[in-house]
């Protein structure tokens, strides 16, 4: 009588065979998407906004960021750009707003706009002339009330960091004062350029804000060149930005943006830093 524990020799090396097979199917499922900051595109994107979506949609970016031109849109340039983007297959799961569009007189339109496109993450990416502690520490209260009318609309707000956030004022950074005095759900949109550019540690500020690194601007920098360097291209090191960010940060989806460079070449620029994604990343 065979044992009932046992297993027989066929049905093992189907299931070991099936292991591997299960584990790579998990991983490429867990592995964030990369989209484009169309910041990169600016000028192309002044010019001819649904033009622009789909031509970076054919170079095979999975997510788009809109920054923050889009608050001037009408309720029906957003349903036509969220009718595009279901058309091509591409998601926004965030833009970039004006400290003044998360106060309560602006909240409303910056909701419905995001919603209709299909975003969940209002971000703001600048506080403007902050230049005390007691300031950021206001700008965190702000993103807080923001948060909360947010919230019960399965909506965040967050922050996007620039140079001006890692240089201590008394003794203490921006940045780890708005990490400090905002809840946990606000995000902590992660400019790595900037913070490369400062001299400030990009992995120790991931592992610093587990969970809080919900999406993350893949700027390069380099010192001969500034911003003026493509992806993979500069200083960042990448690998353990990428290893920090999936492992402990939360990082949900990568934004590749470049900042510098004529503009007539912006799409090449794009299309080549998403080359490099691959080659870094694949």
């Amino acid at each position: 009588m065979q044992n009932p524990t046992s297993v027989s020799r066929r049905t093992f090396i189907a299931l070991a065979g099936a292991v591997p097979l299960a584990l790579r199917a998990s991983a490429t499922a867990a592995k964030p998407a990369v989209g484009i900051e169309l910041y990169t595109v600016r000028d192309e994107l002044a010019k001819d906004l649904m033009g622009t979506v789909r031509t970076v949609a054919k170079m095979g970016y999975e997510v788009i960021e809109f920054f923050s031109p889009y608050y001037s849109w009408t309720p029906q340039i957003a349903s036509d750009v969220r009718k595009l983007l279901d058309d091509l297959g591409v998601k926004c799961h965030s833009t970039h707003n004006a400290l003044a569009w998360v106060a309560p007189d602006a909240l409303q339109k910056a909701i419905d706009l995001n919603k209709t496109i299909g975003s969940k993450y209002i971000i703001v990416s600048s506080a403007s002339d902050v230049k005390t502690i007691d300031g950021w520490k206001g700008v965190a209260g702000q993103l807080n009330a923001a948060n909360e009318k947010l919230k019960p609309l399965g909506m965040a707000t967050g922050f996007h960091n620039h140079q001006s956030e890692w240089p201590p004022i008394a003794g203490q950074r921006p940045m780890d004062v708005l990490a400090a005095n905002t809840a946990k759900d606000v995000v902590l949109q992660f400019d790595v350029g900037t913070c490369v550019e400062m001299g400030a540690d990009p992995v120790a500020w991931i592992k610093a804000n587990p969970g809080r690194i919900k999406s993350i601007h893949c700027k390069d920098w380099a010192p001969a060149k500034g911003y003026g360097v493509l992806f993979g291209e500069g200083d960042s090191p990448w690998s353990k930005i990428f290893e920090a960010a999936e492992s402990t940060g939360g990082v949900e989806y990568y934004l590749v943006e470049q900042e510098q460079g004529p503009a007539n070449e912006q799409f090449q620029r794009a299309e080549r830093c998403l080359a490099n994604w691959k080659k870094l990343r694949g």
